[in-house]
């Protein structure tokens, strides 16, 4: 299947001042998968490694630091001659092995000429546990569940990728009743690309519910075993919350509706485990929309969301019949898939998006994102019926900015505003 990092990967391979290279991300999003194929399409030579399973190889690290002598073993180990230049050498699940990691600094230092990329799927976790990461001497690239467009081309649309990234709106028009047909269905089935694989190989939504449910179980498994067992209890209770928190017409995240009286003292450590284990993005509020956004973020005021929207429909047990079927999807449960859907597609085309609420929380604007020269307020609408108060009196008040409406209506330019079709948004917010 395609996925867009694999051009990352390829930009990783020509850089001049290329250094080891730390594929991150929550699992099961694909990274083994992308770096064996990336391994066996660009090199002569793959050397992978699993260092979850390998203790031969975990052994190698822990008894020296000599990179020569470390490369010279993996050979042995793996059977494939490792010589630099044609040969990509994979660590996989390299948390598990501390030294490996710490081992990255000597290829840097002393042998360059090697390429390594190192995959970890709990990492962010393994850091937290004073695990030594060696600063300065590495490339990082963070990868994330299938997007949109990369749902579109594994079920054969690539011809609709390009309308799209090519921003055709007069055909993407034309095309808009089938595309948003396309948009149902990835709001089922989501972006895990195992979940993605099984959709279009057998369209069968029964199969497609039950692999996400197994992956909703593995995650669940993960935090009994990777986070501090005092930890886990509230770890759940964030988990199993975001789905009503982000069904509320406020979607900012409430502590009081995790138990009666929570504090924030009490989660924010169960929240952050989430966030390094790479489950859940949080958007930070902003005061003030100015450049820098930064300036003006509140870090005690911010939105959760899932990683993936097709797991939230598992995670809150929706029907095949009320997503694929009723006609009222993008507007049931508040907009919460739509403004979900918004949020992954962004931040897993690297942008850093805020949300902005008044201090008396009377005026609120879903999504703030800072240009190259300019921030734009972003609304979402879940359909149609594009009405905003909240923005109007926004705009009305800050006549210098313009605002960006993401919704099911067609692309509409006007002054000071522009809507921009729910399917279609990102390559227009890339431009700004």
């Amino acid at each position: 299947m395609y996925r867009s990092v694999y051009n990352d990967l390829i930009q990783w391979k020509l850089s001049k001042d290329r250094k080891p290279l730390v594929l991150s991300g929550a699992r099961q999003i694909g990274k083994t998968y992308i770096l064996k194929k990336f391994g066996k399409s660009e090199f002569k030579k793959l050397a992978f490694f699993s260092l979850d399973r390998e203790l031969s190889v975990r052994s190698i690290f822990e008894n020296t630091t000599d990179i020569h002598s470390i490369i010279l073993s993996l050979s042995a180990i793996s059977g494939v001659d490792i010589t630099p230049k044609d040969t990509l050498i994979v660590l996989d699940e390299i948390q598990d092995c501390p030294k490996a990691l710490e081992a990255l600094k000597y290829f840097s230092e002393d042998a360059s000429e090697y390429f390594v990329a190192v995959a970890g799927s709990l990492l962010g976790i393994s850091l937290h546990n004073n695990i030594s990461f060696p600063v300065g001497k590495i490339d990082m690239i963070r990868m994330f569940p299938m997007d949109f467009c990369e749902f579109l081309e594994a079920n054969g649309k690539t011809k609709y990728v390009e309308v799209i990234m090519q921003e055709n709106y007069e055909v993407l028009n034309l095309l808009s009743t089938e595309l948003q047909e396309l948009l149902r269905m990835y709001y089922y089935v989501g972006g895990m690309p195992a979940v993605v694989k099984q959709f279009v190989e057998t369209r069968e939504l029964t199969k497609v519910r039950a692999l996400q449910n197994q992956i909703l179980f593995d995650y669940s498994r993960d935090f009994s075993k990777h986070a501090p067992q005092s930890l886990v209890p509230r770890i759940n209770l964030v988990w199993n919350s975001i789905p009503s928190q982000l069904s509320k017409e406020n979607k900012k995240f409430v502590y009081g509706a995790l138990k009666h009286g929570a504090r924030a003292s009490e989660f924010e450590l169960a929240i952050q485990w989430l966030i390094d284990a790479g489950l859940i993005y949080k958007v930070n509020r902003v005061s003030v929309v100015k450049m820098p956004l930064k300036f003006y973020e509140d870090m005690g005021a911010f939105k959760l969301f899932l990683i993936d929207v097709g797991l939230m429909g598992a995670l809150a047990a929706t029907s095949a019949e009320s997503m694929l079927v009723n006609n009222n999807i993008f507007s049931e449960y508040k907009g919460m898939f739509t403004e979900l859907f918004v949020a992954t597609q962004m931040i897993s085309n690297k942008m850093n998006p805020f949300y902005y609420s008044s201090d008396d929380a009377h005026k609120e604007l879903d999504f703030v994102i800072q240009g190259t020269m300019n921030v734009f307020p972003i609304e979402v609408k879940a359909e149609e019926n594009v009405h905003a108060k909240s923005l109007k009196a926004f705009l009305q008040k800050n006549p210098n900015l313009k605002a960006v409406r993401i919704s099911m209506k067609n692309m509409i330019e006007q002054e000071n505003l522009v809507n921009v079709p729910l399917y279609a948004f990102i390559p227009y917010l890339k431009r700004l």
